[in-house]
């Protein structure tokens, strides 16, 4: 009678030994992977990748670039979103990443070599524009259309709230710390809210030039600074609406932008074929949005926002290419953000500029701009049915941000990256919206 008591006894020690076991196996894969690669084999290839670059070995054009890029990305993300503070209340690896590789840049701990290849990927090679490309396409085409046709031009609501809110709280702030309010409101709010640097700050410091005299570049000087601070702050506060969303749920959606419109993300099994055609569509649907820039006075951004969205509407689009583009963009969206944000710190944050900046009126200027689009949005998104977090991050943050760039890292604080296409409205059509703004309030307050 014995021994099947302890046969039976053995059984269960088995049993309950195994969940442990695959239990800490688990943790352990999670724990130690970077890029889904165990971190032994992902620091073989950081030391390949470190060792080409200083010794001057790394291939040029975009093999090079890309590679840094995702290693040295991947790291930061890693590293901040693991740090305490950092990950909470500092928007945790996409701030890291962009920071920590303008750092690079700034002590001179990124070759010269290397900051050349990586900001002319950025830029002339155009990753940025593929990057955000295929986020426009996958996430409208992977949209609902019957939350396009309710979202409609409601969303215009909010912005306006968000410029009404950044320029009343920058009034007041500015005047109480010792601006004057035409200063808080031109040199620091008007840029904030512009769109970014090419549709934003150098378009109107020509504005500034034409209507006050003196240079343009005066004035970039001066917008600049602005700029750069303003998007730390709603990267910082993209963070801080994720958690308080955590906290408050009936003020999110969780990254729905609508209101009393909750539907199911059909399950989806992925096909590599398919993401082939994904890819064509998003790299066709921008090319379109540039064809049309050229004789329509829009961003090539917010032409193809409008294009991708009728073509959804109309349902013309064959599914498997709809599938597919939603498939590229959660590919992209996936293995390329940390890699798209270190390239942002690299070709498009000036520390300097931003240290430069760091005096106390001039923060406290910069931060109510920020709060007080943040305010504005939300308040007035509820009203016309949006949930407050999602309609603060996309018609607030993503205004007082650096365009593309600062949509990017504002939605990956946020945990919000299908909120792309409301973020490139706010920049692109908001920010030309702004320049307008600009244009009328500069004969009233001079």
């Amino acid at each position: 009678m014995s021994q099947p008591a302890k046969q039976y006894s053995n059984e269960n020690e088995d049993k309950t030994k195994k969940p442990k076991n695959l239990r800490v196996q688990s943790l352990a894969e999670n724990n130690m992977n970077i890029f889904n690669i165990p971190i032994a084999w992902f620091l073989l290839f950081a030391v390949i990748t470190l060792t080409s670059m200083y010794t001057g070995n790394l291939p040029g054009g975009m093999i090079g670039a890309l590679l840094v890029m995702i290693v040295l990305g991947e790291v930061f993300g890693w590293v901040g979103d693991r740090l305490p503070i950092v990950k909470t209340f500092l928007g945790g690896g996409a701030i890291v990443a962009i920071f920590g590789s303008a750092y690079m840049v700034y002590s001179g701990l990124l070759p010269e070599t290397i900051t050349t290849t990586v900001t002319d990927f950025m830029k002339t090679g155009g990753f940025l524009d593929f990057y955000i490309a295929a986020l426009i396409t996958g996430s409208i085409l992977g949209m609902n259309s019957k939350i396009l046709l309710k979202v409609g031009l409601r969303y215009f609501i909010p912005i306006g709230g968000a410029i009404l809110g950044a320029i009343l709280l920058t009034g007041i702030v500015g005047s109480f710390v010792g601006f004057t309010v035409q200063e808080a409101i031109l040199v620091m709010a008007m840029p904030i809210m512009g769109g970014g640097m090419g549709a934003g700050a150098v378009p109107m410091s020509q504005i500034y030039s034409e209507l006050l005299g003196n240079e343009p570049s005066y004035y970039i000087s001066m917008l600049v600074p602005a700029l750069a601070l303003g998007n730390v702050f709603a990267i910082v506060l993209a963070s801080l609406l994720d958690r308080l969303g955590t906290r408050f749920p009936s003020l999110t959606g969780n990254g729905q932008l609508i209101q009393g419109f909750n539907y199911e993300k059909p399950k989806m099994t992925y096909d590599i074929k398919k993401m082939g055609a994904g890819m064509l569509a998003a790299l066709t649907f921008f090319t379109v949005g540039a064809l049309l820039a050229s004789f329509i006075p829009l961003h090539a951004y917010a032409i193809m926002i409008i294009i991708v969205a009728i073509s959804k509407i109309a349902n013309v689009i064959p599914s498997s290419v709809v599938e597919g583009a939603s498939q590229w963009y959660q590919f992209v969206a996936s293995n390329w953000t940390f890699a798209l944000l270190f390239g942002i710190g690299v070709a498009y944050t000036d520390l300097a500029t931003v240290l430069e900046a760091l005096t106390l009126q001039y923060i406290l200027t910069v931060f109510a701009v920020v709060l007080g689009a943040v305010i504005g949005a939300g308040l007035l998104g509820r009203l016309v049915g949006f949930y407050p977090i999602e309609a603060a991050i996309t018609a607030g943050l993503c205004m007082a941000n650096m365009g593309g760039t600062g949509d990017v890292a504002v939605l990956s604080a946020s945990k919000r990256m299908e909120l792309m296409p409301f973020a490139q409205i706010s920049s692109r059509l908001g920010g030309a919206l702004i320049l307008l703004l600009v244009g009328l309030l500069i004969p009233l307050v001079t």
